[in-house]
């Protein structure tokens, strides 16, 4: 029997750490040759197109998934070697497909508070007073406080975003992934959600982030790196302001574009 090679040593600063990765589907690559660091404290925008890889990334950045090639380490764990049921309760993230899962008939305060032990449906878990606490505190703090006794399934989609970003954060994450939190909100909504992602960013006690997005509009203050995903590949990565370039942009999602700032916000359009 061949033995398995020793892990791969990754500096412990790193909350991500991925080498040469790829993610193959028969013949198809989703992602091919990524290869990226997540320092502790940063917040990343993940950019690109439809089909562009940011949904695979992110199902590799929760342990949801397994690389076809490559390396992939989380929170100083190598995925692969690791017990994932210990690993993802130290990640928070909302995305479509978690709220999929979430039953229509769940009260909101239950989809919160049953993160603690990781699962989606609370059945006979006990929950003390603090739980309940810190679960009403989350939904205050984006602006869904009103929903606690709410049923998923009578939820609008932007209520359903907020819900999931609070039980995102009901376990005090390590690292923060939200997979297009703005995605389907009109206007009002999506400023006011992206008010209140720019307070967690800046919140200099808050989880690494990784946020998922289409649009740079959505990109709120206080995030400081971004990753430019084109058919798999990276395009580019680094700081916000030194990679957010009119030819970066460009490039990634194949249309002449204009990349503008105004105060701390940014926007992008067409030539």
């Amino acid at each position: 029997m061949t033995p398995r090679p020793p892990p791969i040593e990754v500096d412990p600063d790193l909350v991500v750490s991925l080498r040469n990765v790829d993610v193959r589907r028969g013949e198809k690559y989703l992602l091919r040759d990524v290869s990226w660091d997540v320092e502790l404290d940063e917040r990343w925008v993940v950019l690109g197109p439809n089909g562009a890889g940011k949904t695979t990334l992110l199902q590799l950045l929760s342990a949801a998934m397994h690389p076809t090639a490559g390396t992939v380490h989380l929170l100083g764990e190598q995925v692969g070697r690791v017990d994932v049921f210990e690993l993802r309760p130290r990640i928070g993230i909302a995305s479509a497909a978690l709220a999929q899962r979430i039953p229509p008939n769940e009260v909101v305060t239950d989809i919160v508070v049953s993160a603690g032990y990781a699962v989606i449906g609370r059945w006979r878990e006990a929950y003390g007073r603090l739980d309940v606490r810190r679960a009403a505190a989350l939904l205050a703090t984006v602006g869904a406080e009103h929903l606690a006794d709410r049923t998923f399934g009578t939820l609008s989609e932007g209520e359903r975003k907020r819900v999931q970003i609070a039980r995102a954060l009901m376990t005090d994450p390590e690292l923060l992934l939200l997979d297009e939190p703005a995605a389907g909100l009109d206007l009002g909504g999506r400023e006011d959600l992206v008010a209140r992602l720019s307070r967690i960013a800046l919140d200099p006690e808050a989880a690494t982030m990784v946020l998922v997005t289409h649009h740079v509009e959505e990109i709120p203050p206080g995030a400081t790196h971004v990753l430019l995903l084109r058919e798999g590949r990276v395009q580019a990565a680094g700081l916000l302001t030194d990679v957010l370039t009119a030819e970066n942009l460009s490039a990634t999602f194949g249309l002449p574009l204009t990349v503008q700032r105004a105060g701390r916000r940014w926007f992008a359009r067409a030539i």
